[in-house]
């Protein structure tokens, strides 16, 4: 048996208040006997949708939400996960599946201090990897984007031109410096994901583009740079530090290159690669990611496996235990450079851990990619029935036999009246014609009269 939960960033971090669908992901992840801890009791349709995917019994699953807390049923409190209902819960579970000896793990989405209080609670701790330095906060520290360059200096992993700064006056100076080498610069929040918590500073204006990851765009007047700059960071200092809170990063921005990553599970005796895969962006926002990624050069992909292990190493000699992720770009010339580490259960994980891994087989021939995609911006897909149903009148839903098809990743919340459904679901194919088609089918139902991709 395994414990799983399905909680998010810790709201003290970054304030997130409504993620109950993303984080039903967890359920992909359960097998027969497990006990799964959310925010809410899960998406009935999803749950039989997820399980029959996967082979897993829902009626052999353990569902447990937490009490409300401060955000009902819309994300986990952390509190809530040491409160005497919730505890008192899942020791009556455990007296009837075998104890608390018949665990064998304790995993987290979020490397919270509060899940490594929960494990305490319950007699756990041993079961839960790295659980003391969770408890200190170690996941805030792994999860911070300035403390990956100091880390990532520590494992002589390359990083694009660089550095962290600390007010605005530090970030002036700094900017000026980055902009007349590079013409651009991506501004980083220490904790923020997707690219939603980077901006592009733009002094090039042939530099200004939606296929990075930065969801903001910022282009400075060409008059006064010095002057320019001073006034961006007086508007953006306390958005770019979460009001002071945190330290900022700035990166050279390198046009033209691709966004990639490598995921690693370390253990106390192990570091283990999982995956790599790439990162595509439309409009400055995350559009898509695919993996396998099977078209790197040896010798990049020995830069990035490289690179990876080492960062890897580093973070487990800090403390860390789990899932990790090692983003990084690669230029034009082929030079891999990292850009962050998430060390955390990423949007990633069940892309190739359960559908490539589990469910589509991948890698056994004939090959098949998986890709996700995030619903596109001028599609209005009105409510999950609908989009279900769709799939099942063109034939697109996955098909075991084919091993092609569509997956949908996460329950499909109604959405405001008005708008369209939000969600992410990944498309199975052999070749790019098959994805072609597929899209190009979803697109005909669902793209809105009068408008079209970016």
């Amino acid at each position: 048996m395994r414990i799983i939960i399905a909680n998010h960033i810790d709201p003290s971090i970054r304030d997130r208040t409504d993620l109950w669908a993303w984080t039903q992901r967890a359920l992909w992840g359960a097998r027969n006997g497990d006990l799964v801890i959310s925010c809410a009791p899960p998406d009935p349709y999803f749950l039989r949708y997820a399980t029959a995917l996967t082979g897993t019994d829902p009626d052999r699953l353990h569902l447990v939400p937490v009490p409300p807390g401060r955000f009902g049923q819309r994300l986990l409190d952390p509190q809530m996960l040491t409160h005497p209902d919730l505890i008192e819960q899942v020791r009556s579970v455990l007296a009837g599946n075998g104890g608390t000896r018949a665990v064998q793990e304790v995993w987290a989405l979020w490397p919270s201090a509060s899940v490594a209080r929960f494990a305490a609670a319950l007699g756990l701790a041993e079961k839960l990897p790295g659980a003391g330095f969770l408890a200190q906060g170690g996941g805030e520290l792994v999860n911070n984007k300035a403390v990956f360059r100091t880390l990532a200096a520590a494992a002589g992993a390359p990083v694009a031109a660089g550095t962290v700064v600390h007010d605005p006056v530090e970030a002036a100076a700094a900017c000026e410096r980055l902009l007349q080498d590079a013409g651009a610069v991506v501004v980083k929040q220490a904790h923020n994901g997707a690219g939603v918590g980077n901006e592009l500073l733009v002094a090039d204006p042939s530099l200004a583009t939606g296929h990075a990851g930065a969801r903001h765009l910022h282009q400075l007047p060409g008059a006064d740079l010095a002057t320019a700059i001073t006034a961006y960071w007086s508007q953006r200092w306390t958005w770019a530090s979460a009001d002071g809170r945190f330290p900022v990063v700035l990166e050279e921005f390198i046009p033209d290159a691709r966004t990639v990553y490598c995921e690693q599970h370390l253990t106390d005796t192990s570091i283990q690669p999982t995956e790599m895969g790439e990162l595509r962006y439309t409009g400055r926002r995350l559009s898509h990611e695919s993996v396998p990624l099977r078209d790197l050069t040896p010798a990049v992909h020995e830069q990035l496996l490289d690179g990876s292990t080492r960062l890897a190493a580093t973070y487990r000699d800090v403390g860390y235990r789990g899932r990790l992720s090692t983003d990084a770009i690669v230029t034009p010339g082929g030079q891999v450079l990292f850009t962050e580490v998430n060390a955390q259960v990423t949007g990633s994980w069940h892309v190739y851990e359960v559908f490539a891994h589990h469910i589509v087989h991948a890698d056994i021939a004939p090959a098949r990619t998986v890709t996700e995609s995030h619903v596109p911006a001028h599609w209005t897909v009105p409510d999950g029935a609908t989009f279900h149903r769709t799939l099942n009148d063109l034939g697109l839903g996955y098909d075991p036999a084919t091993r092609t098809g569509v997956i949908v990743s996460m329950p499909i919340a109604d959405p405001p009246c008005g708008s369209g459904a939000q969600f992410t679901f990944s498309t199975v194919f052999d070749t790019p014609a098959r994805y072609d088609a597929i899209w190009t089918a979803l697109e005909s139902r669902f793209a809105a009269p009068g408008r079209a991709a970016a």
